[in-house]
C-alpha cells in the first residue's frame, strides 16, 4: 500500500521509525529535500545489500513525482522487502501542499 503526504507528514512530526528514501538525482536533492537518505534510482541495488537484514521493516521511497520510486518500490519488493510504501506525487505534491 502506497503512502500520500498527509500520511508521510504525519509519520514525519510524529518521529516515527521508518527507512525513509529519495531516489532522485543528486542535483534534485540538493533544489529541496524532505530529509529522506539519497539512493539515486540507479544505485537503488545497495539498499537491498545495506538493509538485508531489515526486510520486514517500513520503507518510504519517493522522488519527483512518483514513476521512479514506484519503480523502486518493484524492485525492492521482487528483492523479498514486505513493506515498501511509494509517496503518491512525490515531491511535487508535497511542495505543492507543504
Amino acid at each position: 500500500m502506497d503512502i500520500n503526504i498527509d500520511e508521510l507528514k504525519e509519520k514525519l512530526d510524529n518521529k516515527e521509525e521508518f527507512i525513509f528514501i529519495d531516489v532522485r538525482e543528486p542535483h534534485e536533492y540538493e533544489e529541496f529535500n524532505l530529509g529522506a537518505k539519497l539512493i539515486p534510482l540507479g544505485d537503488v541495488m545497495q539498499i537491498v545489500t545495506e538493509y538485508e537484514d531489515q526486510k520486514d521493516k517500513e520503507i518510504v521511497v519517493h522522488c519527483r513525482s512518483g514513476a521512479r520510486s514506484g519503480m523502486a518500490k518493484n524492485l525492492l519488493t521482487e528483492a523479498g522487502f514486505k513493506n515498501v510504501r511509494n509517496l503518491e506525487g512525490g515531491v511535487l505534491a508535497w511542495q505543492e501542499k507543504y
